[in-house]
């Protein structure tokens, strides 16, 4: 029996998604369609950000974890060059409340 994962994504990572140019719209939604199919597609991020995977769409990233059997939680969209710290400090601010 092959498990049936479902994405969530935060309300502010929805509207950014909405907000994209179309065809980075698309080539993103079709990320997480592969995402979907294979959660384990994305690279294993190391040291302050293990546990998560990041995707890469372009010049841009998905940051996700696995949460459990079912969920795939993405943490963070963004461009390459700044994506890590900033997930890290989401991170850090989850952890703190």
């Amino acid at each position: 029996m092959v498990a049936t994962y479902q994405i969530r994504l935060p309300d502010e990572l929805v509207e950014l998604v909405r907000g994209l140019h179309p065809e980075l719209k698309a080539r993103f939604k079709s990320a997480l369609a592969m995402i979907l199919a294979d959660p384990h597609c994305g690279k294993a991020l190391r040291e302050e950000l293990s546990g998560l995977r990041t995707f890469r769409v372009k010049r841009m990233r998905i940051v996700y974890r696995i949460a459990d059997r079912q969920i795939i939680e993405v943490v963070a969209i963004g461009p390459r060059h700044n994506i890590y710290e900033e997930t890290f400090l989401i991170i850090s601010r989850r952890e703190k409340n």
